[in-house]
């Protein structure tokens, strides 16, 4: 793990933390570092944002980086990260940069970058800009008078996304479906575009969440929060939901009985109807360990594969690249869609569930009966800036994880990690008996806060 770049981009509280000055640094070495090889004077690289108080003081520092080193700064406003991997691509610019903390909550926000094949960045380029910030590895030349880059403000950025999405869904196929769905916008980036891109709905679907005001994103709204949205698909009559994050790059669902459809299951739904149209590239899905083995047991049933990689939606990506897989994501709601999308899409996700609903006549109950999940406790705890990097070496902790393992015997698991994106160790346990779940989850999360905390 780098010391400025976590499993999803630089992250920290906003002004405090993640400076001003860090922003017009992290925008000085990636215009750098990003636009090296393309010789061009003045680079075009694409800015897009979620909508926190802070995300416009970023936008201005960072973009006064860019600039400064002759990159053009192209600002497209409030928008999902998805839209900026899809736009630097379809726009041929550069790279691109997203100001979010994703699922955070307010105080926070984050730097993600994008090359401009639309791709995360692999941990190597990362700890390139990293060294330069941090190392001043070498000395990144500033420009003045007409040399330096132009900040400008895109105003159709938003549409031509919304227009891809709606392309991939097919969308307006089944005008005859008077099913309703709600969609949760957790305040976030998807309130600039959920209620135009979902229009070909109809007039039955109803948006909560949608109404940010720079403070509220996240609060107690979207996939973090989806309590509300259940109540809201039960009593309602809605035949499903939808909750994204706050950067709407991750997407879980509701049925139409209040129940959640997390990350595991939405793969394995659309997975199936992927292999049934012969459009599922090397018959399997790519997940990451912490997916539950009763995914396992319905791809095996069902004639598919799992292939399985470290934690973080970019793991799973370099996965699906490295051996031509094209569908892939976490519990959390990153789904990968490869044939349509270069990084996790909450939005692509729900239109795609809605086209599988559509196309199978088939409740969202109904699509996921046949998915059984193992037991599972997930159970975070906050450390101290002190005890990071250190949960795998205190004996206590790896006792009580031996013991854990002993305990489960080969009808479960155990996984322990540390936050790649907050000061947290989160401790999974799975297994056949929920209470015994409970206790050997606790066990280890009491020995991680009195070593950690």
């Amino acid at each position: 793990m780098g010391r400025l770049f976590g499993t999803d981009g630089a992250r920290g509280v906003a002004v405090t933390e993640l400076t001003c000055e860090r922003a017009m640094e992290i925008g000085r070495a990636a215009a750098y570092v990003l636009t090296k090889e393309s010789g061009k004077a003045h680079p075009n690289i694409l800015v897009g944002m979620d909508t926190r108080i802070s995300s416009k003081i970023l936008e201005a520092a960072l973009s006064a980086g860019l600039a400064s080193v002759g990159a053009n700064a192209l600002q497209l406003g409030v928008v999902p990260t998805p839209a900026v991997a899809y736009l630097v691509k379809a726009y041929n610019a550069d790279a691109g940069v997203m100001i979010s903390a994703s699922h955070n909550t307010v105080e926070y926000n984050g730097i993600k970058l994008f090359s401009s094949e639309g791709f995360k960045l692999p941990d190597s380029v990362e700890e390139e800009i990293e060294s330069l910030i941090l190392d001043r590895t070498a000395e990144i030349p500033l420009r003045n008078g007409t040399d330096v880059g132009r900040i400008t403000r895109l105003s159709n950025g938003t549409n031509d996304y919304i227009q891809h999405i709606r392309d991939c869904a097919g969308a307006g196929h089944y005008a005859g479906d008077s099913r309703r769905f709600c969609f949760d916008c957790a305040n976030g980036s998807s309130a600039a575009t959920a209620r135009r891109l979902f229009a070909y709905l109809g007039e039955g679907c109803e948006f909560i969440a949608d109404e940010p005001d720079g403070t509220n994103i996240n609060d107690n709204c979207g996939s973090t929060h989806i309590d509300q949205l259940c109540e809201y698909v039960k009593n309602g009559g809605m035949a499903a939901g939808f909750a994204f994050d706050g950067d709407a790059d991750r997407c879980l669902a509701v049925d139409e009985n209040g129940n959640v459809i997390d990350g595991d299951r939405i793969i394995a739904v659309l997975a199936k109807y992927m292999k049934q149209k012969g459009l599922l590239r090397g018959n399997a899905a790519v997940v990451t360990v912490m997916s539950n083995l009763g995914f396992h047991d319905f791809m095996k049933d069902n004639g598919m594969n799992t292939v399985c990689a470290k934690v973080g939606d970019r793991y799973v990506l370099e996965e699906m690249l490295k051996n031509g897989y094209n569908i892939g994501g976490e519990q959390s709601g990153h789904i990968i869609l490869l044939d349509h999308a270069t990084t996790g899409d909450g939005q692509l996700t729900a239109a795609m569930l809605i086209k599988v609903m559509q196309e199978t006549g088939k409740t969202l109950a109904q699509l996921c009966e046949d998915i059984v999940d193992y037991p599972q406790l997930l159970v975070n705890v906050r450390i101290t800036e002190s005890g990071k990097g250190r949960w795998n070496t205190v004996p206590a902790i790896t006792d009580s994880i031996a013991a854990a393992e002993k305990e489960l015997s080969g009808s479960g698991r155990v996984l322990v990690r540390e936050s790649g994106t907050e000061p947290l160790v989160r401790v999974m346990i799975e297994g056949k008996d929920m209470d015994m779940v409970k206790r050997l989850a606790e066990s280890i999360a009491e020995e991680v806060r009195r070593s950690l905390t």
